[in-house]
């Protein structure tokens, strides 16, 4: 009887849990329209996450393009299809990790940031003395964050593409011994606008899903230290596995 007890709670909190993001998620585009928006602090927040995340994305980039060539041509070397490299490398990273590794590598940094700011102005009560100065603490605080991230997301992915195609071209020409004019001209030919379209659709999902769910576990994030490390962890490991989630469904949308 404890078992299926235990099982029943669990499932509760479950379905509590996901009724209060599915809240947060309305409130958000109820509030999206409010009167009161503070477009100085949007812009500035977007600025900040977007100097801040640019060596990460970058640096996440340049290697998965040249670690995606080298192993491509470990495995295209045993049936002669050495040429198809430039194609898979491009595809690869427009349509699949570009988009995932983003996510991700935003996920830790700019979704962590996002999580344990806001959980400790929650533990600070300084939440509390926005509702006193009649402040719309979710425009303030929520509105502009999501909206930053999501706008972002695919300037980083258009950013870790061309990058990765970059790195993809130094180590293919460099260390491989193709015909550098080859490789640019089969990269450009065989990318078409809709493997682009798919990458940056995905990374807009991607966007809104870390800054929604890093916001919602700061705010609702329990009182004390143990609470801000606890939202901080919840926000980045939901982020993620919501993350690989949304692209298989995604994936299969622009398959």
């Amino acid at each position: 009887m404890q078992f299926v007890e235990s099982i029943g709670k669990t499932a509760l909190n479950i379905i509590r849990a996901i009724g209060k993001l599915v809240l947060f998620i309305y409130l958000f585009f109820q509030f999206i329209f409010k009167p009161k928006f503070y477009f100085k602090h949007n812009s500035k927040y977007f600025i900040e996450i977007f100097i801040s995340s640019i060596p990460i994305i970058a640096l996440t980039g340049i290697f998965s393009g040249m670690v995606l060539a080298l192993q491509s041509y470990t495995g295209f070397s045993r049936f002669s299809a050495e040429s198809a490299i430039p194609n898979i490398v491009v595809l690869t990273l427009t349509r699949e990790l570009g988009p995932v590794l983003t996510g991700l590598m935003i996920s830790a940094r700019v979704g962590s940031a996002i999580a344990a700011e806001i959980a400790t102005m929650r533990v600070t009560e300084q939440i509390d003395a926005l509702k006193t100065l009649n402040t719309n603490y979710f425009n303030y605080l929520v509105t502009p964050r999501v909206l930053s991230l999501t706008l972002a997301m695919p300037i980083f992915v258009t950013i870790v593409d061309f990058i990765g195609v970059m790195g993809g071209y130094v180590v293919s020409v460099y260390r491989l011994g193709f015909n550098e004019n080859m490789y640019l001209i089969n990269t450009i030919d065989f990318l078409s606008f809709s493997d682009y379209f798919s990458g940056v659709i995905k990374a807009t999902v991607f966007g809104f899903i870390i800054s929604i769910i890093s916001c919602y576990n700061g705010l609702y994030s329990e009182k004390g230290a143990f609470g801000v490390g606890s939202a901080t962890t919840n926000a980045v490991v939901l982020s993620s596995i919501l993350i690989l989630v949304f692209n298989y469904f995604l994936t299969e949308i622009f398959f």
